[in-house]
């Protein structure tokens, strides 16, 4: 799911290709401008655009997301719901005086980006995107822009090199201030040990009162159904998680309440929380040293 997970065959008259969007320009240190966006194959950033009901997505990416969705209907919904806790989680950081953000594997903007988010809150956030796909790279540049007063920086790496991700991130944040991490819909593209120690090793970099904000679909016999339709698009897999799983990406940090719950319930909108998805997520704190 990184670009999130699921999806159906469907037959549809084909209709024209939307064009690209411009890719990084030219002068741009390690820009690309030949980069190939293989519309032909199905791309996870591209489904799950497609889920979340926006327009950069091609018919491969279609075709991927309704098989899913017939196995698991609960596609659309799920990635919505995960889209909705993104923006509540990261204004509630905001709000507990985070002003700075990385955000990891963040997949094609779309409704509601982590800088809108955290600026609506703090004018002068700061917020590095972090990919290394070249589809979403082609995208980043031209969409990603920020408030006056606030930054945002897109960095071309892998998430699983936390030493050369923060060192190209503090060329735009204070990583000696606290700092929201956000692993949204990603963390499942790895084994879960891996993905858990891959969070300890960002962590242990970030100051104390830092907050990780992630989430990921649990495994359900609806949801490994999903899992196995996703896996026959030629795709990086997406493994679903135990909740404990989840949890032990942020062991050492104290959960924000209500702890890990799904995605709908955690600190819903007022007129209250919609029905349960199997996307579970938490926001937790590192410990600041006692006095």
């Amino acid at each position: 799911m990184q670009h999130r997970p699921h999806d159906a065959e469907a037959t549809r008259a084909p209709r024209p290709e939307p064009a690209a969007l411009p890719p990084e320009p030219e002068s741009e240190p390690g820009s690309r401008s030949d980069v190939d966006l293989r519309t032909d194959l199905p791309h996870s950033a591209r489904v799950w655009n497609y889920w979340l009901g926006g327009k950069d997505h091609y018919p491969a990416d279609e075709e991927l997301g309704r098989r899913v969705a017939a196995s698991y209907p609960q596609a659309g919904e799920l990635a919505r719901a995960s889209r909705a806790f993104q923006d509540r989680a990261v204004r509630q950081v905001a709000a507990d005086g985070i002003d700075q953000f990385v955000d990891l594997g963040t997949g094609l903007p779309t409704a509601m980006p982590t800088h809108r988010s955290a600026q609506d809150v703090r004018p002068a956030a700061r917020i590095v995107y972090v990919d290394n796909d070249p589809v979403v790279l082609a995208h980043a540049r031209a969409l990603l822009t920020s408030a006056p007063g606030g930054a945002t920086a897109y960095i071309e790496a892998d998430l699983r090199d936390p030493a050369t991700v923060l060192a190209a991130a503090a060329r735009t944040l204070d990583l000696t201030r606290p700092t929201a991490l956000l692993a949204l819909s990603t963390l499942g593209h790895l084994p879960a040990p891996e993905a858990a120690d891959l969070m300890q090793r960002y962590l242990t970099h970030l100051a104390p009162g830092s907050f990780l904000i992630t989430c990921d679909t649990i495994r359900t016999p609806d949801t490994l159904r999903a899992q196995e339709a996703y896996a026959s698009g030629d795709t990086t897999p997406y493994w679903c998680r135990d909740p404990e799983e989840i949890l032990a990406c942020a062991r050492g940090l104290t959960l924000l309440e209500p702890g890990l719950v799904p995605v709908t319930h955690w600190r819903p909108a007022p007129d209250g929380p919609a029905a349960a998805v199997d996307q579970w997520g938490l926001v937790a704190r590192k410990p600041c040293p006692k006095p």
